[in-house]
């Protein structure tokens, strides 16, 4: 009798695995497409356009800023249709709007493409986080959501790095044809994820708003907590857009390093997201709840800018593997705060409303990849340590806040199938 019940509960196990591969490999192949467009970026529309660049990064900037209020709409759709078909509606309006890309010779047609594109890629932003929610309940085997935070964004570094990598290397015969080729390839991986998501993904149980009380954006005001989060992971995800930003100019200009510096450094940063995430993740949630994990995350980065200022004091011989270990320590707060982050904004959301909070929360990093650029610029320019001094402090000012902020929001979830608590899983 033991034995039957055992093998009834392995092949359940099994059953919760094999479903959740769809979701996985859809999350890859998407990935693929956008690492094999970020190469090309700009360059594709100064190549196929007789525009000039700084026209180009006007059009593409403000038909990016149109496309802000997205999320509030795609919040209420995931939480009344469910997330699954409307993350397949995302990604197949980045494909369409790869396929416009190819018809692009002017200001008016860029601005089409770049508008179809960027609301696609809103709205699986606002959503894809709510659909691996769902999944991380239904489908986890007793996993908690860090762990399938984890997972995805480990499988993002993966497939964005390899397409950008594929594309790279093609963009040396620098001709349309290759760059068509790449916007052809982005789109059709794009529409394949989209397809996968609609043909191979469960369709799992969605909480549906209430019938009675505030829900959704309503509920969300009132959520002074909630509000709280999105405000303090802002400021989070300010210091995770600053690596890429700042390391190029600061080593060469600030530092007089050599030039070749920062690209095998942040390979080197990629690799281990794309590898190391989630066996951080899981001992990070062995030693903490999500929230003190993040205040570890604010506490790296202050470290991280802190070693960054006094880089300019170093000897020149000693600067590479000086560098090698604060890009380290910088990574590791990467690695920390992503799955924790995501994970302590889905199950602090009301059930019947998390779609909306979910979207709400993407706003956090749509603030950041605005402000941090000509954050870090205006910092820059006026003195070369200063972009250190601000985000070390800003980083700090986080870690402190989410210590205050832990005893106020909902206690952590117990996954699905879960044999222990998730607080000890």
């Amino acid at each position: 009798m033991h034995r039957v019940a055992r093998a009834a509960e392995d092949e359940d196990v099994e059953r919760r695995r094999r479903r959740r591969w769809p979701l996985l490999t859809a999350v890859a192949v998407d990935s693929v497409g956008t690492g094999l467009y970020l190469p090309l970026s700009l360059l594709y529309f100064l190549k196929v356009t007789d525009l000039d660049l700084a026209t180009i990064g006007l059009l593409v900037s403000v038909t990016t800023a149109l496309t802000l209020p997205v999320p509030i709409v795609v919040g209420r759709l995931a939480d009344r249709f469910g997330p699954r078909l409307v993350v397949a509606g995302g990604q197949a309006l980045q494909g369409v709007g790869f396929l416009l890309y190819l018809t692009v010779s002017g200001a008016g047609s860029l601005v089409a493409a770049v508008l179809v594109t960027m609301v696609g890629s809103r709205v699986y932003w606002s959503s894809i986080f709510t659909l691996i929610a769902d999944h991380a309940d239904h489908t986890g085997s007793g996993e908690t959501k860090d762990h399938w935070y984890a997972r995805t964004g480990m499988i993002r570094e993966a497939g964005a790095g390899g397409g950008a990598l594929l594309a790279s290397a093609m963009l040396a015969f620098d001709s349309t044809g290759v760059y068509d080729g790449l916007i052809l390839g982005s789109a059709l991986a794009f529409l394949a994820a989209a397809l996968m998501v609609v043909l191979a993904v469960p369709a799992l149980p969605h909480a549906r708003p209430p019938t009675n009380g505030p829900s959704g954006h309503r509920a969300l005001l009132r959520d002074r907590p909630y509000l709280a989060l999105i405000g303090t992971c802002t400021i989070f995800a300010l210091c995770s857009t600053f690596l890429a930003l700042s390391l190029p100019v600061y080593v060469v200009q600030g530092l007089s390093g050599p030039d070749w510096v920062p690209g095998p450094l942040l390979a080197m940063n990629t690799l281990l997201l794309a590898t190391c995430t989630a066996s951080l993740t899981r001992f990070a949630r062995r030693h903490g709840a999500r929230a003190r994990a993040l205040t570890w995350a604010g506490a790296l980065w202050a470290l991280w800018c802190a070693l960054s200022a006094a880089a300019v004091l170093l000897p020149a011989q000693a600067l590479v593997p000086y560098l090698v270990a604060v890009v380290l320590v910088y990574t590791a707060a990467e690695m920390i705060s992503g799955p924790a982050t995501n994970a302590l904004a889905a199950d602090a959301a009301p059930a019947g409303s998390r779609g909306t909070y979910l979207a709400a929360f993407q706003y956090s990093f749509a603030v950041a990849n605005i402000v941090a650029p000509g954050l870090f610029g205006l910092l820059f320019s006026r003195h070369h340590q200063l972009p250190w001094l601000v985000v070390g402090l800003l980083a700090t000012l986080g870690a402190v806040l989410m210590l205050r902020l832990e005893r106020r929001l909902p206690q952590e979830r117990q996954p699905a199938g879960a044999g222990v608590p998730e607080s000890a899983a």
